[in-house]
């Protein structure tokens, strides 16, 4: 499997991230022309996407695995943030999207604050968290060890009035959307369990994860090609399995992505 493309694959294998794609593209609104920022990719997969939807953009990530994974796919203009502050200039970007990111940092509103200073005066944010639920599918998934700590989540997700907390009025919500419900997520669930028992099978460590969680690499869909060959065969099965999603219409979902725009205006921007 070459090195080039194997994020793509994986991605056209997720029914899960291919969810979040759709949203965030739904959300995301036009960028030619414009200077953006995506925060959290992890494999790279959604910066990719993001870049091909046009303008100027740059990407960041909080892990040593995830910044690597992601320049090896897009290449050029990739940060590694320490959870608190950037390299950015203030009033920089157009657009800042940030995926799965809060709730892997210790100060989520400190971050928040530091991206409505690097946004433009009214520029736009994009957010894709996960949403909390007390879910009977959630304590399943305690009970076999998918904790919040081994995904590197330091909180198990957020609210929308959580979401406007933390902007402390410097954002308006101007749209959000809860997604993923039950049958998306007990696929994501049962893939998380048989990578880690594949891998505890050889030998590898399934406890000791990064700030980001379970991250697949290069070198694991190297050497676990003839799992992930299995895993396509039954993938159409899969997808339809993630399409009973639909049945659930009425019923919240496991993820919410948020739409906000900044409230600083041209002369406070001047001020600063």
């Amino acid at each position: 499997m070459a090195q080039t493309n194997w994020h793509l694959k994986l991605f056209s294998k997720s029914v899960l991230k291919q969810n979040k794609w759709r949203k965030i593209q739904a959300f995301l609104g036009g960028t030619e022309g414009k200077k953006c920022l995506d925060v959290g990719s992890d494999n790279g997969v959604i910066s990719y996407l993001l870049r091909e939807q046009g303008g100027d953009w740059s990407s960041a990530d909080l892990d040593d695995t995830a910044v690597a994974s992601i320049t090896e796919l897009v290449k050029t203009n990739v940060y590694q943030l320490d959870g608190h502050k950037t390299e950015f200039e203030d009033d920089v970007f157009d657009k800042v999207v940030i995926v799965d990111y809060l709730e892997h940092i210790e100060n989520d509103k400190g971050f928040m604050d530091e991206v409505y200073r690097v946004l433009k005066p009214g520029g736009e944010l994009l957010i894709n968290v996960p949403h909390i639920t007390n879910s009977l599918l959630r304590k399943f998934r305690l009970a076999i060890g998918q904790t919040d700590e081994k995904h590197g989540h330091l909180r198990p997700g957020y609210t929308i009035d959580d979401i406007r907390k933390l902007g402390d009025g410097k954002f308006d919500v101007v749209a959000h959307k809860t997604y993923s419900r039950f049958f998306t997520e007990c696929i994501d669930t049962l893939i998380t369990f048989g990578y880690n028992l594949v891998k505890k099978d050889d030998g590898e460590a399934t406890d000791a994860q990064g700030t980001k969680g379970v991250l697949v690499t290069s070198s694991d869909m190297g050497k676990y090609q003839k799992a992930f060959k299995m895993y396509s065969a039954i993938y159409p099965v899969v997808w339809l399995f993630g399409k009973l999603d639909h049945l659930l219409f009425l019923s919240k979902g496991y993820m919410m992505i948020v739409k906000a725009k900044s409230r600083k205006t041209a002369s406070a921007a001047r001020a600063a």
